[in-house]
């Protein structure tokens, strides 16, 4: 089976549309940093080290500190697909991630976007 076309994409690449799609509803890149760090355990640092060396979504998701256990409370419709039912590990890692960016972008509070 070929591997989808986004995980050999770096993070860094994508992430300058996460910050625009936050910024047009008057959202923070503060507040996508923090989703993104919350998602994958990353610090501040070692997620401005990963967009530095431009890492690829696979190796992002694969490498990451620590994966968040309340990720898997993360519903919904992202791209026409229920994202609980994304069978393929790191697709449905990229898939909360945009989901959760979502959620940012429609105005929902920080507190219930990281599931506390």
């Amino acid at each position: 089976m070929t591997k989808h076309r986004i995980y050999s994409i770096s993070v860094a690449s994508v992430y300058p549309h996460y910050v625009a799609k936050a910024e047009k509803k008057g959202r923070t890149k503060t507040e996508v940093d923090e989703i993104i760090c919350w998602l994958t355990g990353h610090s501040q640092q070692s997620l401005d080290d990963q967009l530095a060396e431009k890492t690829n979504f696979e190796d992002f998701f694969a490498q990451a500190p620590r994966m968040n256990p309340s990720r898997s409370s993360i519903t919904g419709v992202i791209c026409g697909v229920r994202v609980e039912d994304i069978q393929e590990k790191t697709m449905r890692e990229i898939r909360y991630l945009d989901k959760l960016i979502d959620e940012l972008a429609k105005g929902k509070a920080m507190e219930k976007i990281l599931r506390k």
